[in-house]
């Protein structure tokens, strides 16, 4: 099936209908080309980061984090939302700083992806750092985490029973893995 790439929705208006520190919650209204309208409901924020953190042995760093939304456990790659005024590579080392305590002079930038989009504009930077020092998390009061080290092929088993299931973490596994992790 072709379809026509001109054809889409024209974009009438945009509303803001809820803001909080994380993101704002949008309504678009918008025509399609044979005049019908509708609305378009999403979410939108400054993006976020994501660090794959590599020990000097190879293995990697992962946290267990409790999910609010889906009441268990989640084997992730540190993550977290973009302040505003900060630049990703910055806001990854906080993240990495605060969830881990492990820090990293350098980190590669591997790719950008968008988690949900059909549901929100929320770019993902997905970096790659060595890891050199570890102090004491920094948690945020809500933030349970738990650090985990693992060998890449213990992740490739974990993917596989279903024991890491955060989309973003298998996202960027998909990105890194085979690129960048076995040369």
């Amino acid at each position: 099936m072709v379809h026509n790439m001109n054809k889409h929705p024209k974009k009438l208006t945009e509303e803001t209908l809820s803001t909080n520190p994380w993101w704002q919650y949008k309504k678009d209204e918008f025509e399609l080309e044979n005049g019908q309208k509708g609305e378009y409901f999403y979410g939108e924020t400054h993006g976020n980061v994501l660090i794959v953190p590599v020990l000097p042995d190879g293995r990697l760093i992962l946290i267990n984090q409790f999910r609010y939304l889906f009441d268990k456990w989640s084997l992730e790659f540190p993550c977290g939302g973009i302040k505003e005024g900060i630049i990703a590579e910055e806001m990854a080392k906080q993240e990495l700083m605060e969830e881990t305590g492990w820090t990293t002079e350098e980190l590669v930038k591997i790719g950008e992806f968008q988690p949900l989009n059909g549901l929100a504009k929320d770019k993902c930077h997905v970096f790659l750092g060595n890891v050199d020092q570890q102090f004491a998390q920094k948690l945020d009061e809500t933030e349970q985490i738990e650090v985990i080290y693992r060998r890449p092929d213990e992740i490739d088993e974990l993917i596989r029973k279903n024991e890491i299931w955060d989309g973003q973490t298998l996202a960027a596994w998909a990105l890194i893995h085979h690129n960048f992790l076995h040369k």
